[in-house]
């Protein structure tokens, strides 16, 4: 049995707190910390079992250490920021602490995201007898981990992948993000970038579109290439990969909203003079958007999120397309949050499970293709993300061009 703190209460701590709370073979204790207590108090009412909850400003390390040694939890899952990742992992270093998170470090200064930070720790992480495993939510982690899955029971090569992610829900409302707007509207605005034949090829924001015909009713929708951190770290860990692209889709009038409030400097992310003090655009936008937590009962309608990949079996080529499909309304009803929070909840705690459990305990910082996909794509099916694959029959398969 293991203790668990959770750090971040959003929409997607309040689905780990959910998931993990259920594991009472796994997790004896669990807490929960955010600057907000008053968020964590109420995550913690839905639960059927005693949560504790504390205060937490995770930017301090000083007091992560002391919660995680008063606490002394095995285990960390960090849920809240990006930009607290580095000192989240040094917190955990110093307390003797495992670590989790769902997203890789972003520097709050610059719209930049990139492995290089997290992986510089991996020395120290092994030489103290630790684990931290690196997003482990849907893209980036289960996406990851279906292209691990498909390159152990599926392809001797894997030549290109295709991450496609499309939410096709509606939550009635002018213009909202599913998760925390800052960091959406940051990713979504920042340059794009793929991997091709060893090199890095960037395009303007939002500039490649495509159209693809999503499976289970959903349709074909319009989507955009984007740079997403899961490329990265695969492009590095599948042999011979020869291009690897990240495709989300958005609506028009999201699209509309987000051109015009570039146009008149809503999404920028350097300091401005207002009426004597320094405030920063987007932060002051974000305080003035729909809480993403709160947009729960709202939304209707599904996401489909997978790998469209071509490689070689046997000496054949092979198509293979493997996806989830989440719908937001059973989201809610199971843990009251929509299902972009659910499809990155899941994961985190399937994640903590498995190294609690020690299927997945090794000593350093991991990205979760580095591991064993089988008992992490059992478990997808077990705690509410059922995935499934289409081996396309020769002239069949979708092409992206």
């Amino acid at each position: 049995m293991a203790k668990l703190l959770i750090i971040g209460a959003g929409g997607v701590g309040g689905v780990v707190v959910h998931k993990c709370a259920r594991m009472t073979d796994v997790f004896s204790e669990i807490c929960l910390a955010s600057r907000s207590i008053e968020k964590c108090h109420k995550i913690a009412s839905q639960i059927d079992r005693p949560i504790r909850v504390e205060a937490l400003d995770a930017d301090q390390v000083s007091q992560t250490v002391q919660l995680l040694r008063d606490f002394k939890p095995d285990l960390v899952i960090h849920v809240a920021l990006p930009y607290q990742d580095l000192h989240i992992m040094d917190a955990c270093l110093e307390a003797g602490v495992h670590y989790l998170d769902t997203a890789n470090y972003e520097p709050l200064e610059e719209a930049k995201f990139c492995y290089k930070w997290q992986w510089d720790y991996r020395a120290r992480f092994e030489e103290a007898g630790l684990m931290a495993l690196l997003g482990s939510g849907f893209d980036p982690g289960v996406t990851n981990v279906f292209c691990a899955h498909a390159l152990k029971h599926h392809f001797d090569e894997i030549h290109t992948v295709d991450i496609i992610d499309c939410n096709a829900g509606d939550h009635g409302l002018p213009f909202a993000t599913n998760f925390n707007p800052e960091i959406n509207i940051r990713e979504v605005t920042a340059k794009g970038k793929f991997f091709k034949e060893g090199s890095w090829i960037e395009t303007e924001p939002l500039s490649e579109q495509r159209v693809f015909d999503f499976p289970e009713g959903i349709g074909k929708k319009e989507m955009f290439l984007m740079y997403h951190e899961e490329l990265e770290s695969l492009s590095q860990n599948i042999p011979g990969i020869q291009q690897m692209r990240f495709w989300m889709t958005f609506s028009q009038e999201y699209l509309t909203h987000l051109r015009v409030l570039e146009n008149v400097g809503m999404t920028r992310i350097d300091p401005v003079e207002y009426q004597g003090q320094k405030i920063v655009p987007l932060q002051f936008l974000k305080s003035v958007l729909p809480e993403p937590s709160n947009l729960g009962e709202l939304t209707e309608g599904k996401t489909c999120i997978g790998c469209l990949i071509h490689g070689i079996q046997d000496g054949v080529k092979k198509d293979y397309y493997i996806y989830n499909v989440c719908d937001h309304q059973e989201s809610f009803k199971e843990v009251k949050s929509q299902a972009i929070s659910y499809t990155t909840g899941v994961p985190a705690a399937i994640g903590a499970r498995l190294m609690v459990q020690s299927k997945w305990m090794r000593r350093g910082v991991f990205n979760l293709e580095e591991l064993d996909p089988d008992p992490f794509m059992e478990a997808l099916n077990e705690y509410g993300l059922p995935w499934k694959e289409i081996i396309f029959k020769e002239g069949e398969a979708p092409r992206i061009g």
